[in-house]
């Protein structure tokens, strides 16, 4: 178990390692020819499925120990410009799933990933108090508690 967060050794090194993270989660497939109803068809043979992007699946990638390592990264790490791209790059593939069918999944994804306001901030939102003075104002005759009370 790593114990500290990693160090990278340059942008460039970086880079290749997030790009290496979306590349493998592409899966690793083959083809191969099948006979069906005596016509050759190739077929796609997965050898490793295809997964989608995560901040957990990059941020283990990476060798981070924890979401809040990233995030510490993020706030104040050398490259924290190439981490905020891997989050983006995968906020994204988010986004394009609202368009594609049922996207409750997504759009709860979405929700933790910029927060319940919609913005992905460097800065968390601040709950403002406001309070609110209501007056109940009641116009016209009085409703009736029985349809006896009614008079036609």
């Amino acid at each position: 178990m790593r114990k500290s967060k990693p160090k990278f050794a340059s942008a460039k090194r970086l880079d290749n390692l997030i790009m290496q993270y979306f590349e493998w989660i592409k899966g690793e497939h083959h083809t191969e020819q099948k006979e069906i109803k005596g016509v050759l068809t190739d077929e796609i043979v997965w050898d490793r499925e295809a997964e989608p992007p995560t901040i957990a699946g990059l941020a283990l990638y990476l060798g981070f120990n924890s979401l809040k390592q990233v995030e510490q990264y993020e706030a104040t790490g050398k490259y924290a410009w190439l981490i905020q791209w891997g989050r983006l790059h995968i906020i994204s593939e988010y986004e394009k799933k609202l368009h594609n069918g049922p996207s409750s999944g997504a759009i709860f994804a979405l929700k933790s990933l910029l927060g319940s306001n919609g913005q992905d901030d460097d800065k968390p939102s601040e709950a403002t108090n406001i309070n609110l003075k209501t007056e109940i104002i009641t116009t016209g005759p009085p409703l009736a508690s029985s349809e006896r009370d009614v008079v036609l």
